[in-house]
């Protein structure tokens, strides 16, 4: 080596292939994956809105009544329309995903994945019975 040589890092420029922002739309099990994520801002702005629900009712008749009135107006019967919906597909891909994120083993053998997801089914639509027959009696 001479004393006047000088060395510099060589940092190889890595070849990466350009990626459109919509890339999730090539393949549906990404277009699910994509909506079922964007769908849980939906469930959290439902909760939000029982929350402010549960407010009302503890602060009086009269703050129940203005909180009713509210949800009258055409933007919250608007927003609680697509909520509902987006709900519903935010419950039923997940339903649907369940036997996939938890395996269950009765005997040493994996359980049907039909039969998991049928399960949460049944649980919802027992739940949501429930749910109505208690509210559409009182």
């Amino acid at each position: 080596m001479s004393p006047g040589t000088q060395y510099t890092p060589y940092h190889p420029k890595w070849y990466r292939r350009r990626m459109s922002v919509w890339w999730w739309l090539q393949n549906r099990s990404y277009v699910y994956f994509v909506l079922r994520e964007l769908t849980s801002v939906f469930v959290g702005l439902c909760a939000l809105l029982l929350l402010w629900h549960l407010r009302a009712l503890v602060q009086g008749p009269e703050a129940h009544a203005h909180f009713l009135a509210q949800m009258r107006r055409p933007f919250f019967v608007g927003l609680n329309g697509v909520g509902l919906l987006f709900i519903l597909f935010h419950t039923i891909t997940w339903f649907n995903l369940t036997p996939k994120a938890m395996v269950v083993r009765l005997g040493g053998k994996r359980v049907p994945d039909w039969t998991i997801a049928g399960l949460n089914y049944v649980a919802w639509v027992l739940l949501s019975v429930a749910v109505a027959v208690v509210l559409l009696r009182g």
